[in-house]
């Protein structure tokens, strides 16, 4: 990469992962030999965090249990650059207010994230008891991720009209395919959503959803310029997806092809991007 890493402005990773593989299960990793199915911990990340200038970090659950929600609440216990977790309750349980309650009561809880890419019902976000949940998360004070393909992108529009007063946003641009260049319908759809401004997105996860072995920042440009022009830069906001990025690319790589697909912004413009972003989508003392 020919962008160097903006070590003179405070960076916050709004999207990175820890897990533990003998502590819980990962359906969605994949089978047999891989270079996620180890342990990846704060040891692992922090070093390249003083390398790279990146101050904090948001963590992000990677198993939907409440079990798991503790054990990274533990983690932010032990390590300050964890600004804020982002956790998983069951949203469509009649005790979600006090499943909320619970894990709220921890100051670096910040949101909450159900894995809608894996359920297989594709219109999750509207049924009625996810409707009920995603308001207590609301009520709640608190975030909410959203981790779709581009398939349920729609249903996103359908739900933000029923929840008006839930800050989200959107993982990793939706999922696009950048390997099969599958960029029309998608960009559809993102304008569709970003009318809402509520809804933000996370400039992250593109590497892995790009050819692996021959991706090249000039692929990721036509995403981030789409989500650059539908959302602002105000709503926009940068993410490692760290370690699941290593599949295709190291952590430096992936922060500088970030920016470099940004095109040009003015010192304030990075600032929101790299950090002011995150730290007001997600109410963070970092």
């Amino acid at each position: 990469m020919e962008v160097s890493t903006p070590n003179a402005l405070p960076v916050i990773d709004s999207h990175q992962h820890f897990w533990d593989i003998n502590r819980f299960s990962y359906r969605w990793m994949p089978p047999g030999p891989s270079i996620l199915r180890r342990d990846y911990l704060p040891k692992d990340l922090e070093p390249l965090l003083r390398e790279h200038g990146v101050a904090a970090t948001v963590l992000v659950e990677a198993h939907n249990s409440v079990e798991e929600t503790r054990f990274l609440l533990g983690l932010a216990d032990c390590y300050d650059f964890i600004a804020g977790v982002v956790g998983w309750v069951d949203l469509q349980a009649h005790s979600v207010e006090a499943a909320l309650e619970e894990v709220a009561a921890h100051p670096r809880l910040v949101g909450i994230r159900h894995q809608v890419e894996s359920s297989p019902d594709d219109k999750w976000l509207v049924r009625e008891a996810s409707i009920r949940g995603l308001r207590a998360v609301a009520a709640a004070g608190l975030a909410y991720d959203l981790i779709v393909f581009p398939r349920h992108l729609e249903t996103i529009a359908r739900m933000a009209e029923q929840v008006p007063g839930l800050r989200m946003v959107l993982d990793h641009l939706g999922k696009p395919d950048i390997a099969e260049d599958a960029f029309a319908e998608w960009a559809d759809w993102i304008r569709l959503i970003a009318r809402f401004p509520n809804i933000w997105c996370k400039v992250s996860g593109m590497v892995t959803e790009a050819d692996h072995a021959n991706w090249n920042v000039e692929q990721l440009k036509p995403y981030v310029a789409c989500v650059r022009e539908a959302f602002g830069i105000e709503r926009l906001m940068w993410g490692s997806d760290w370690p699941v990025c290593r599949k295709a690319a190291p952590y430096g790589d992936v922060l500088c092809s970030a920016i470099e697909a940004m095109g040009e912004m003015t010192e304030s413009e990075r600032r929101l991007f790299l950090s002011e972003n995150a730290k007001r989508f997600y109410r963070l003392k970092a």
